[in-house]
């Protein structure tokens, strides 16, 4: 156990213990960590620590006493509802992460279901691909979890999650792109599914909201799965994945003010007067919402527009080159930036534990055991590299025939 120092230490001391202690952390900057983070060049992340500085020490909470925390947070839900064509009636708010968007987006459903149709014993029916963070959301807040097969493509299957709706059902909830494969689910046909029930119908975009916008306006075919869909009515887009913001700041937006309103919290049972929030979290430092605002008017349009071709161009050549290997699979054509592949050949968790050896850093995930690549912008000029890694990597497992448990996607310690 470490106790607090009898003095306090200097500035120096402490950053070089801060150097030492991240020594052996990926080299995420240089591309090796295709996974959790996400780089747009040193121009844009040093505008983001400074933005993120700025305001470290204001806080959300009470946006009436940092009315620039108001003004940055009114636009960059404007600008993300915008993208996705929420409309002039949308409500959004900003939150932590995807996880509190998704808990979020089931804690409105579950509320709407009560007050306007009684509903005790909640379920939302999603297909399996569907993010790990609605189980969160599950234990949490008291809805279960109604799973559904994906189809041979790993896409969510309409017919299946019609037939798991019941009376019960508060949500239906679809992904744009699906985390474990990368594809999007038929958001068009889940939606209509959706609203023939009167169910809302979530569309988890937080990988792909600020990507496949701008892949659509390059010209490349993107399924319709934003609010343009009829029977869509809350999406959920991370800023700090490929809005290239630092962590943790993300979008829940709702097709209206009313659906919003339930996922907010207000007591004033106690003795400190009326307490409202619309998020899972009280107190907020206002630097990730400063920074991601920062970080999306440098970049803009255009920026976006470029970063996503660049992602998008290394997730092909990536996919190409999976294809053209002997035993490596690839499970399904990337729709977006994510992949995921295994082999024929050798154990695809010892193929991952080779590979971090090798100082990269992939997914590891299952069923089917798989390795996962989340391909951003910095990715593009070391895709030879990696290949290179990997090639090394299986034929090391191939041979020795080693096996290895798979790494958690996220940890409890």
């Amino acid at each position: 156990m470490t106790a607090l120092p009898p003095r306090g230490r200097s500035a120096a001391a402490i950053l070089d213990d801060l150097d030492r202690l991240s020594r052996d952390d990926v080299d995420w900057r240089s591309g090796r960590a295709f996974s959790l983070a996400y780089h747009a060049g040193p121009d844009v992340e040093a505008l983001a620590e400074l933005a993120h500085a700025r305001f470290a020490g204001s806080n959300m909470l009470n946006v009436a006493a940092f009315p620039s925390l108001r003004a940055m947070q009114a636009d960059v839900l404007a600008m993300v509802g915008d993208l996705l064509h929420a409309g002039p009636a949308a409500a959004g708010s900003i939150t932590s992460g995807g996880t509190e968007s998704l808990l979020l987006a089931v804690k409105a459903a579950r509320g709407l279901a009560r007050a306007e149709r009684g509903v005790e014993r909640p379920r939302m029916v999603l297909p399996t691909t569907a993010h790990a963070a609605f189980e969160k959301a599950a234990a949490d807040y008291g809805v279960e979890s109604v799973r559904v097969p994906v189809g041979p493509d790993f896409r969510a299957v309409p017919a299946a999650i019609e037939a798991a709706i019941d009376d019960d059902t508060v949500l239906v909830a679809c992904s744009a792109p699906s985390y474990p494969q990368g594809v999007v689910d038929p958001v068009a046909e889940i939606a209509a599914v959706a609203a023939s029930r009167g169910l809302p119908c979530h569309v988890d975009a937080c990988m792909g909201g600020l990507v496949l916008p701008m892949l659509e306006r390059a010209g490349e075919p993107v399924t319709p799965f934003d609010f343009r869909v009829p029977g869509v009515t809350s999406m959920s887009v991370d800023l700090h994945k490929y809005g290239y913001a630092p962590k943790g700041v993300s979008v829940l937006l709702h097709r209206d003010k009313r659906r919003r309103s339930f996922q907010a919290f207000s007591t004033d049972n106690w003795l400190g007067g009326f307490y409202g929030s619309l998020g899972v979290l009280g107190t907020r430092g206002g630097g990730p919402l400063a920074a991601a605002w920062a970080v999306m008017n440098r970049l803009g349009a255009e920026g976006y527009l470029g970063l996503a071709s660049e992602a998008r161009a290394a997730t092909l050549e990536l996919a190409g080159a999976l294809r053209e290997r002997r035993g490596v699979r690839l499970l399904a054509p990337p729709d977006a930036t994510l992949l995921a592949f295994g082999f024929d050949d050798a154990d695809a968790f010892a193929v991952g534990a080779a590979l971090a050896r090798r100082g990269f850093w992939v997914d590891q995930q299952s069923p089917p055991p798989s390795l996962h690549c989340t391909v951003n912008a910095v990715h593009r000029g070391v895709i030879c590299d990696f290949l290179a890694a990997l090639d090394e990597a299986h034929e090391e497992v191939r041979r020795s025939g080693s096996r290895a448990e798979a790494k958690a996607y996220g940890r409890a310690e």
